[in-house]
């Protein structure tokens, strides 16, 4: 039976992973494309928002993939070398929030202007429009939320899975989010400027992750 140390980890890796997954889906390439080839297709929000859902799940489902095979090879590294796999996370949480952080630092920011966004014909189908849309996704793993994978391996299976559904619930519901009040009428402009922050609160995000890891080995 999982001692309340152990529940007290699981609980704070899926908050983690929620919030981690919600922020990663504030990136304009997790919304602006729906945005625009809605409005392109004159797709009502509900068509929208139908497409915003099954590319945050196809996106979900890649990066499980990708993070069932790290956690595999990483479950066989721990057999030859005792207790590395908790500490690998940790570092690999550091360092993508570090990555993160530093990028979002360093970034110079871009003046927000542009002509305003009109209402053009279909060039494509409604059909291959939506498909592009997921298959967008679901090439494109989300790979800041992988090393969470590896931190919640020592858990089960049953947390895997519990993980993945996190994720997918942020995933979604941020992508939801930002499309709707985009289509709703917000500014795109303003939309873009906020996400600039993203990469930062993100990077704070991994790194606090990353400590609460490291300091539960000890």
């Amino acid at each position: 039976m999982a001692s309340p140390a152990e529940h007290s980890v699981l609980l704070s890796l899926l908050g983690g992973g929620f919030v981690a997954a919600f922020l990663h889906a504030a990136l304009p390439t997790h919304w602006l494309p729906f945005v625009l080839v809605g409005r392109a297709q004159r797709w009502s929000m509900a068509r929208t928002l139908l497409a915003v859902v099954a590319a945050g799940l196809a996106h979900i489902v890649t990066t499980a993939v990708l993070g069932g095979l790290i956690v595999a090879a990483g479950l066989a590294l721990d057999q030859w070398i005792k207790g590395v796999l908790p500490h690998l996370s940790a570092v690999l949480l550091f360092l993508f929030g570090a990555f993160y952080l530093t990028r979002a630092t360093l970034r110079r920011p871009v003046p927000a202007s542009g002509p305003p966004l009109t209402e053009a014909e279909p060039a494509v189908s409604d059909r291959a429009a939506f498909i592009g849309l997921v298959a967008m996704l679901a090439v494109s793993p989300g790979e800041v939320l992988l090393p969470i994978y590896l931190s919640a391996s020592s858990e089960g299976v049953g947390a895997l899975g519990l993980l993945s559904l996190v994720f997918a619930a942020g995933t979604v519901m941020g992508m939801a989010v930002f499309t709707g009040l985009a289509r709703a009428g917000a500014s795109i402009l303003r939309l873009e400027r906020w996400a600039r922050y993203e990469g930062a609160v993100l990077g704070l995000a991994l790194i606090a992750l990353g400590l609460m890891v490291a300091l539960h080995q000890h």
